[in-house]
Parts: C-alpha cells; structure tokens; sequence
C-alpha cells in the first residue's frame, strides 16, 4: 500500500511540473518600475484612506480668519508703495534724471539710496524682523 501511494504522489508531482507557469513579479508602484499609468490610482487610494489631519492647518486658518482689514489694507499699501519706489528706481536710473541719495521710511522698511562705486546701492531694512536686503544696480 505504501508502494502505490509513493508512486502516485511520485507520478503526480511528476506530471504537475507540465501544467504550472512560471510566477513573474510585476510591481504596482511606478516609483520601483510599474506602469506609469496607476500613479493616479494609487495616489487617490492613499488620499482616500489618509485619516491623519495637520494640527497646524486649524490653526493656520483660524489665524488667517481673523485678519483686521485695517492691518491687511496697511500691508497692501505698503506692497504698492515698495513696487512704485522700484519701479521708479529702475526709470531714474536708466532713464535722463538719477535718483538722489538719502534714507527714506516707508512703514516698516528703512531704505537708504547710496552710490557705490560700480554702480547705486539700495538697502532696504525691515525694522520688524531686522532683515536686510542689498540692492546693487549698475551704472550705464
């Protein structure tokens, strides 16, 4: 009996190795060599299943919620004079009249206009952070 089962388990494996396939990996991902195409798949899925939250992100908003319309028309005034004083350094500068040195004060910045010796150095100084910026704008 033991004969017969041997060689039936022996006859089976042996006939098995006909009907199987290779097994080939092929990844999913397109950063370790999948199809390009199921990046947006796999992104969706993990979007869909991220339950974590940025516990910075209330805060962010909640802090941009209460902004005073006084401080943000104050700060949009200040982008536009900035912007016109460059724009007129720019025109002064490589146009007929040139600019005249000194410190002027525009709400938080201190600019001071000097001429260096290539060309006009511009400083401007935020009084809040004391972050300074340098301006180097050659002659003609």
């Amino acid at each position: 009996m033991k004969k017969i089962l041997i060689l039936s388990a022996f006859i089976l494996f042996g006939f098995s190795d006909a009907f199987s396939q290779q097994f080939v990996y092929q990844a999913r991902n397109p950063n370790f060599g999948g199809n390009t195409f199921n990046y947006q798949w796999m992104m969706a899925s993990a979007q869909a299943q991220d339950t974590t939250t940025d516990p910075n992100a209330q805060s962010r908003t909640q802090a941009g919620a209460q902004r005073d319309p006084l401080q943000e028309f104050s700060e949009s005034l200040n982008r536009q004079i900035l912007s016109r004083l460059s724009r007129e350094l720019v025109l002064r500068q490589f146009g007929e009249s040139s600019l005249q040195e000194g410190t002027f004060q525009l709400g938080d910045f201190q600019i001071e206009v000097s001429d260096g010796g290539a060309g006009l150095n511009i400083t401007i100084v935020d009084t809040k952070s004391g972050a300074t910026t340098v301006v180097e704008v050659p002659f003609n």
